[in-house]
């Protein structure tokens, strides 16, 4: 039973340009803590100030968004399709058509959630039988979540909603409950809410007695004695793999309230915390950016940010976070008043997306090359 805690009210959505600004905050502030994380991922903090002191910008080279960029995008992308008509139906597509039925050659990118996902989609398995892997409560869901939540706006039930639906081809239960959580946490975000009512919005979405909920709590609590004790409650010392949502989720959760939702110091205190770094970063920027809009994200950050290369997934090379931004605004602004809304018996569901190269996650008017305006 999902939490009945008192929760905040979530302002109505503004207008179309605080809309706007606030999506593009969400989204680049996704690919933005990406890059920032990626070179920390699976390092203790002692290991990052070995090697970098504290990270206060991007240590790479060609700092660029990994796996969780693109796959945010791949969402992003559906979910403009679909809007509030998405359905496990046309997420398994997507999965076939963009990815599991292609030649992807040696394996470039992506967690074990999605590897497992692929072989059962390959073995022929459907959804959510798909998503019964040993990977299933990973973040892998949470980092590409915050699309729903830019798209549901001021509806962080309805966000959790959808992102349940895109988890259900590749995540069960720990996993699709932070995809949820983040979801509801950017649609609160994306309304001005306050740090306080976006973090009661992402736990009222969970079961109380989850482990998600019960590491967001400990993650809350310690977020006023800063990174380190944040760190502490959450972290589950001696487990090897980074890459659980209950704790990725809460790190991420934790940073963006240890900073009252300041976009910098909320991607560096995840950045420096480590673990599944561009994750945490990328969720506690998805947040930040939502709170504060594009412009609190610094300049030298935002520019370094350009067009997918599809590293991990090569049918998203050319797309920029600040276009599906855009297509998500859009789609929000034209849905029909009753999107959303449970569907009545007999009522027809949208038609599965047509088949044929580029037709699953196709917008008319868009395109992969598509010039964005900053």
């Amino acid at each position: 039973m999902a939490s009945t805690a008192c929760i905040p009210p979530v302002p109505a959505p503004g207008d179309a340009v605080g809309l706007r600004d606030r999506a593009r905050g969400a989204l680049l502030g996704l690919a933005v803590g990406d890059a920032l994380g990626a070179p920390a991922e699976n390092m203790k903090p002692s290991e990052i100030r070995a090697r970098w002191g504290r990270i206060t910008g991007y240590v790479a080279d060609r700092p660029a968004g990994t796996d969780d960029t693109e796959y945010a995008i791949f969402s992003g992308l559906l979910l403009a399709r679909h809007g509030a008509g998405l359905t496990q139906a046309h997420v398994e597509a997507a999965w076939h058509e963009w990815i599991a039925d292609r030649e992807e050659g040696p394996f470039r990118g992506a967690g074990f959630s999605e590897r497992g996902t692929l072989e059962n989609l390959r073995r022929g398995l459907a959804a959510p039988i798909s998503a019964q892997h040993r990977h299933a409560w990973s973040d892998g869901l949470a980092m590409r979540a915050a699309p729903h939540g830019v798209f549901a706006a001021g509806r962080p039930a309805e966000a959790a909603r959808l992102a349940a639906i895109d988890g259900s081809v590749s995540h069960e239960g720990e996993g699709i409950y932070g995809g949820q959580a983040v979801a509801a946490g950017v649609a609160a975000a994306m309304a001005g809410a306050s740090t306080v009512a976006v973090a009661a919005s992402a736990l009222a979405v969970v079961p109380d007695d989850s482990w998600t909920a019960r590491c967001l709590r400990r993650a809350l609590t310690a977020a006023h004695r800063g990174e380190r004790a944040v760190r502490s409650a959450v972290v589950i010392g001696g487990y090897p793999w980074t890459d659980l949502a209950p704790e990725a989720v809460a790190l991420a959760f934790g940073a963006y309230a240890a900073a009252d939702g300041d976009f910098t110091d909320s991607v560096l205190t995840a950045v420096n915390m480590g673990r599944d770094a561009d994750t945490t970063a990328a969720v506690a920027g998805a947040l930040a950016g939502a709170t504060r809009g594009v412009h609190a994200i610094p300049a030298d950050w935002a520019t370094a940010i350009a067009p997918a290369r599809g590293t991990c997934l090569p049918t998203m090379a050319g797309h920029h976070v600040l276009e599906v931004a855009d297509l998500l605004t859009r789609a929000a602004r034209e849905a029909p008043p009753d999107a959303g809304r449970e569907r009545q018996p007999g009522k027809q569901s949208p038609a599965p997306p047509p088949s044929g190269p580029g037709a699953a996650l196709s917008v008319p008017g868009i395109h992969a090359a598509a010039r964005v305006e900053p």
